[in-house]
């Protein structure tokens, strides 16, 4: 068993490996840029240790800061949390090349999930069904068109390398795709250094939905369901919940087993999770993501497990402590991201919490790294906390987060806390009728700025 881990991150995830750990009588190590030095992570941590400036590239994105960092505290193992550095198969080979390890998936696997075709190719080797699309990498403007009439209009234009919303272009129209394709290939290179694109079949009003995976890195795996997070604003997920309203039992069982048995084939080690759009009572595979996602705490909710404590078991070489059979669903749970945002243009609003006040009862979870007097870092993400609410049923779900939200108190800064106030009070929010564009029309039509 490791007696002591770093938490390569900050924020409400460091914080939350922080507790797990603690609760598993291992030390935890926190590091932290100068900008953080007050941060809530590093106050809770056993130990704590600087390794930069404010800006990520010189403190959380600093493979050799990091590295150190262990040898000088004598951590022996590594949790990424989310974000930075905990889908860089390069920094998980070098972490092992130091006789450290990882609490995550092997450097292969993150490579072969972090490069979409790859992804994809796999996958559909595996059996998890895929969208209609380009078999690889499409080269040339009069590919794209001749693929695009094969496929059928409308089509999506992907950087290979793409992520967040970035090199993701539409073309409705033949019209269309010579923008699309330039445009998808412009924001690659420039974001991710490859402008190698593709293209897919674009759905018309599909939802997201995403089904959590645990591998034990032997052979072994099993899924914990699906979450549906498909008001999303600009490709970016605000309200996850699960299990998501519009998948039924038989659905449910058959896409998590395809998942559960494409991973254990895969010999993947850890949390991941298999992102799908639905449409039509089909799945179609657009990603996986391999490591611990933002919205893992409705899972937990409605499972009763703790999947950070679980990365840590299976790193640590023990088998999953759960089977499936052993994973029944209990209720619906609900989780909303709250930012320090402007509405409605949501510009980030950084500055000194003056008051907060966390909401409780039963069924209520809040994932934040806030305090009073913390002066929010204007260097990195706006996240600043994750609110979950676990209830019966749906219904007992969104009553709880309406309470929940009213006693939630952050003075000193602006929030999105408004948005979801508003949100509860759509009839297609209540009847879970929604799809991953409703939120921007929604948005569009209620938030002009």
């Amino acid at each position: 068993m490791f007696d002591k881990i770093l938490v390569a991150n900050r924020g409400e995830i460091a914080l939350r490996v922080v507790r797990a750990a603690r609760e598993m009588g291992i030390r935890s190590v926190a590091v932290h840029s100068t900008a953080d030095a007050d941060a809530m992570h590093v106050r809770m941590a056993d130990e704590s240790v600087c390794i930069g400036p404010p800006a990520s590239s010189e403190s959380y994105l600093s493979i050799p800061s990091i590295i150190a960092a262990c040898e000088v505290t004598g951590a022996q193992a590594i949790h990424p949390g989310y974000g930075f550095l905990s889908e860089n198969a390069n920094f998980v080979q070098i972490v092992e090349d130091h006789d450290l390890t990882f609490i995550g998936p092997r450097a292969e696997h993150i490579r072969i999930m972090g490069d979409k075709i790859t992804a994809k190719e796999t996958m559909k080797r595996l059996g998890v069904p895929c969208v209609p699309g380009s078999e690889g990498g499409v080269a040339s403007l009069e590919e794209a068109r001749s693929l695009a009439d094969d496929i059928g209009y409308p089509v999506i234009v992907k950087a290979t390398a793409g992520g967040g919303g970035r090199g993701m272009k539409v073309a409705a129209t033949p019209d269309e795709m010579e923008r699309a394709f330039i445009t998808a290939r412009s924001e690659g290179k420039a974001a991710f250094g490859n402008a190698e694109v593709y293209i897919e079949k674009y759905l018309q009003k599909p939802r997201h939905i995403e089904i959590q995976v645990f591998g034990d890195g032997k052979g072994g795996a099993v899924h914990l369901g699906e979450r549906d997070c498909s008001l999303q604003r600009r490709h970016q997920k605000v309200f996850e919940e699960a299990p998501g309203p519009s998948i039924s039992e038989e659905e449910r069982a058959r896409i998590g087993s395809i998942c559960a048995r494409a991973v254990a084939d895969l010999g993947y080690a850890g949390a991941g999770t298999i992102e799908f759009l639905y449409e039509g009572g089909e799945f179609y595979f657009i990603e996986m993501n391999t490591r611990l996602q933002v919205e893992h705490p409705v899972t937990e909710a409605i499972f009763g497990v703790d999947l950070v404590q679980e990365q840590i078991r299976v790193a640590e070489g023990h088998p999953i402590s759960f089977s499936q059979d052993d994973l029944k669903i209990d209720g619906h749970a609900i989780e909303v991201r709250i930012n320090a945002e402007r509405l409605p243009d949501f510009a980030p609003r950084p500055g000194r919490i003056t008051q907060f006040h966390a909401p409780g009862g039963l069924g209520v979870r809040m994932d934040s790294a806030l305090y009073d007097g913390y002066s929010i870092p204007p260097y990195y993400d706006s996240l600043i906390g994750k609110l979950i609410v676990h209830g019966q049923d749906r219904h007992g779900a969104l009553t709880r987060l309406s309470r929940a939200l009213g006693e939630l108190i952050v003075d000193g800064v602006e929030t999105t806390v408004p948005l979801f106030h508003a949100l509860l009070q759509e009839e297609d929010i209540r009847r879970g009728d929604y799809n991953i564009h409703w939120l921007e029309t929604w948005l569009e039509n209620n938030l002009q700025g």
